[in-house]
């Protein structure tokens, strides 16, 4: 553990010493665990992250960046976000902090905007000052902008070597996901100030945009770094059925909509087919969907029965799955709080060594997991 993370988790201890427990324990195959609610209220909460002195911040869908300071969410909404719209899936999406954050105090955001042509996503860049963004710059845009108010994606994850990966969704508009000349259906490799990485797989393309790292992606939910290989997972939601778990490499095409597991949700086939030449077959699937949204790996010491086992959260079908990984392969499944009601939205590990679940409401709560008593 290096100073950073002991600096966040002595933080965090003292953020959630009056906690409001759960009295119900539950179980996995590997251990026991209770969770405790650390806070509520949040409007559709949607991402969560930590900072270097114990300080939580959480976007909420609708368009406020909230801090949990000191055990308490509060009130005061961060001022200072750039102009955004909450319509559909849309809104306030993922927050990251920046990998020299303790000496920058930069993040990132991801959110829905619109215009006179339309919706779209887009990434800003910002310094946090403690109660308010500053230097707010719009560093990345999908084009063309829609009218619709689907598939967003937003999921934002930095690699090991400081370039962000931006998902971008197809914005409902299946076919826009093959077409690499516009924007939508895929991931995007910048660096912190929008560019292209330079090794970027379609620089010499110059049908495709220069920023694209992967295609054919229908809407990534989830992303996190793998804690061994340092490569970039992800998982993205399927049609009726369909949903899928993929690592992230360059220039891949994920198949949509040529293969999908899925079919529409008027009931009609997408496609005949499930794997084609040419494109790269999910990791692990989903059928029927579970709706994921929110990944990560364990890697601390409260739960070392876990560790190394993926962790994702589903909306619809309201629960945590944890996934035992061997060789890129799953070997065990299992479905964990079925029976807490919640809509899971994003699954965070904490430096403190706790895994961490914002819950998909209106008065949404954020949930810290930790070993039973």
């Amino acid at each position: 553990m290096n100073r950073s993370t002991i600096v966040i988790a002595a933080g965090l201890s003292a953020l959630v010493a009056s906690p409001v427990w759960s009295d119900q324990t539950f179980s996995s195959n590997k251990t026991d665990f209770q969770i405790e609610t650390v806070a509520q209220g949040l409007e559709h909460p949607w991402s969560l992250t930590f900072l270097p002195d114990g300080t939580m911040l959480v976007t909420e869908r609708e368009g406020r960046l909230r801090r949990i300071e000191n055990g308490n969410l509060v009130r005061e909404p961060v001022r200072g976000l750039p102009d955004l719209v909450a319509s559909g899936q849309g809104g306030l999406l993922d927050v990251v902090l920046h990998p020299q954050f303790e000496n920058n105090q930069t993040l990132f955001l991801s959110y829905a905007h619109r215009n006179s042509d339309g919706m779209t996503t887009r990434v800003a860049r910002a310094t946090y000052n403690g109660e308010a963004l500053e230097n707010v710059e719009v560093i990345f845009e999908a084009l063309p902008r829609s009218s619709n108010g689907r598939h967003f994606a937003g999921r934002m994850v930095f690699d090991q070597s400081g370039h962000l990966y931006v998902a971008i969704g197809d914005r409902g508009e299946m076919d826009r996901a093959q077409d690499n000349r516009d924007d939508a259906g895929g991931v995007h490799r910048i660096s912190t100030n929008g560019d292209a990485i330079a090794d970027n797989p379609f620089m010499d393309d110059s049908r495709t945009n220069n920023t694209f790292y992967t295609f054919g992606n229908r809407n990534i939910q989830g992303m996190t770094l793998h804690p061994d290989t340092g490569e970039v997972w992800s998982h993205e939601h399927g049609p009726r059925g369909g949903d899928e778990i993929n690592i992230i490499r360059a220039g891949n095409d994920y198949g949509w909509p040529k293969v999908t597991y899925g079919i529409d949700y008027s009931g009609i086939p997408i496609s005949d087919k499930t794997t084609l030449d040419g494109v790269t077959d999910p990791l692990h699937y989903w059928d029927p969907s579970i709706a994921p949204s929110g990944m990560a790996f364990y890697t601390g010491d409260l739960f070392p029965q876990w560790r190394g086992d993926v962790f994702v959260g589903a909306l619809r079908s309201q629960k945590v799955v944890r996934l035992t990984i061997n060789n890129e392969q799953v070997i065990e499944e299992e479905d964990l709080l079925t029976n807490l009601g919640e809509r899971i939205r994003d699954v965070r590990m904490g430096p403190d060594g706790a895994l961490w679940l914002l819950t998909d409401s209106r008065q949404g709560k954020v949930y810290r997991v930790v070993p039973a008593e």
